[in-house]
């Protein structure tokens, strides 16, 4: 399985951004109309590829910046997309598990 996620995410990073983007509109107005079919779901899993690379590459850039110019940034919550944050660690010896939760897709 991990291998098949590997290989799927270096695909995913080969593509650029800009081209994916312009499929954004076009897969979030497919996703916000829910269908039961399978059609809907390869839409809705296309959809969050889109996304990923693009929070991919605003964490890429963030952290790029940050080892350039420390004092110029603003918070990473800011240059994220709303609603979205980076989980904290947790102490898994002591079976602390994190809770799960759905992202909202909102444009910026």
């Amino acid at each position: 399985m991990e291998k098949l996620l590997s290989r799927l995410a270096r695909q995913l990073d080969a593509l650029d951004e800009a081209s994916l983007m312009s499929l954004w509109s076009k897969y979030a107005t497919i996703v916000e109309r829910f269908e039961p079919t399978k059609h809907w779901e390869e839409a809705a899993l296309i959809f969050s590829m889109i996304q990923a690379k693009r929070w991919k590459n605003q964490l890429f850039n963030y952290y790029w910046a940050l080892q350039i110019k420390p004092d110029a940034l603003t918070e990473l919550s800011d240059v994220l997309a709303s609603g979205f944050e980076l989980e904290k660690e947790h102490d898994a010896a002591k079976g602390d598990a994190l809770p799960c939760r759905v992202l909202p897709f909102k444009p910026v």
